[in-house]
């Protein structure tokens, strides 16, 4: 027998794959993690996080103007490179921001899971945009070391060190949900290099008015690079991984096949699959072998209660079958 059991009406219907049974008394679907069962469906203060989304990319908007101003007027690359990297910045809140807001749109008909997958894609435009912005930033700095010009350095050091003021409260706002959701800790992770970054060519800044050597301005614009191609490299890698639907990172696959066979009654598992539904989500299906066949709701909701509590896993499509008959996925993996 097919059972789909929720304590809430869904309007999505199904969250998980289960394979028609050839015989349907021997099979049963069990699909929990609604109510009771702990379905996070945002990350943990939502408002909190557009809060933050809000200030720093208002903050970093206006920063931006007067950096690239002053850096132009102070014939300085690591200042404008710096307003460069803080405007991909800009782009890369509002795109989160935005992904953060498509994440909430309910479940419809044809988005089953509505549009959390969107957190997963701004994570990876997010981390890609930087990439790009490093390559012109490297590109201005190589130019400029090979032909270095007076630089200002008393106005680089202070304008730079507005930006570590700036930068350094913009991290501080998404410190808190940089724990949750991998968006979040995107924005905190790329916040705080920023201000490190300012930092370092307030640095340079002053290095620059102490000995006058001018080429360390494009000097520092290359250790920028380097450093945002450091900070944003396992942020591109984690993102495509989960737009390609691999087990998140936090999660052990073979941990969760273990303690899903450890269970009474569970003689084999089979069908597991383990992916992200969002930045903050993860979802898993799998198919029991239970030759006793179906053991109660409260056994269940145990399960899906210890996969929330031990794996972070959110949302558990459960098939239940007595092993008398073949239900094999049609795809072929070691996750099989």
């Amino acid at each position: 027998m097919n059972h789909d059991h929720d304590h809430e009406p869904r309007p999505h219907g199904d969250h998980g794959h289960a394979h028609a049974p050839t015989k349907a008394k021997h099979d049963h679907a069990h699909d929990h993690g609604h109510g009771g069962h702990g379905h996070h469906h945002h990350p943990v203060d939502p408002n909190g996080n557009q809060r933050a989304f809000a200030l720093a990319i208002g903050l970093n908007t206006v920063f931006v103007a007067i950096e690239f101003g002053y850096g132009f007027v102070a014939n300085s690359t690591a200042l404008m490179a710096d307003a460069g990297h803080n405007l991909s910045d800009v782009l890369g809140l509002a795109l989160a921001w935005g992904a953060a807001v498509l994440s909430k749109t309910a479940p419809n008909r044809r988005f089953t899971y509505g549009l959390r997958s969107s957190s997963i894609l701004a994570a990876l435009f997010n981390a890609l945009l930087l990439m790009m912005a490093c390559g012109a930033i490297g590109w201005e700095a190589v130019h400029r070391f090979s032909n270095p010009s007076p630089v200002a350095g008393w106005t680089v050091s202070m304008v730079a060190l507005v930006g570590v003021a700036v930068n350094g409260l913009s991290a501080w706002l998404f410190m808190a949900g940089s724990k949750d959701d991998m968006n979040v800790r995107a924005a905190y992770q790329h916040m705080a290099a920023d201000a490190a970054i300012s930092l370092g060519v307030v640095m340079a800044g002053v290095a620059i008015m102490v000995t006058g050597w001018n080429w360390l301005d494009p000097a520092v614009s290359l250790v920028i690079v380097a450093l945002i191609v450091l900070t944003t490299w396992s942020l591109l890698k984690e993102s495509l991984r989960l737009v390609l639907a691999a087990v998140p990172a936090n999660v052990d696959p073979q941990q969760v096949r273990q303690f899903l066979e450890d269970r009474p009654g569970v003689s084999e598992t089979h069908d597991l699959h383990i992916w992200a539904m969002s930045t903050t989500e993860t979802a898993l299906t799998a198919h029991l072998v239970m030759p006793q066949g179906y053991p109660g709701d409260q056994q269940i909701d145990d399960i899906v209660a210890r996969l929330k509590n031990e794996f972070s896993i959110h949302h558990c499509t459960l098939q239940i079958e007595q092993g008398t008959t073949s239900h094999g996925c049609s795809l072929h993996s070691e996750a099989h």
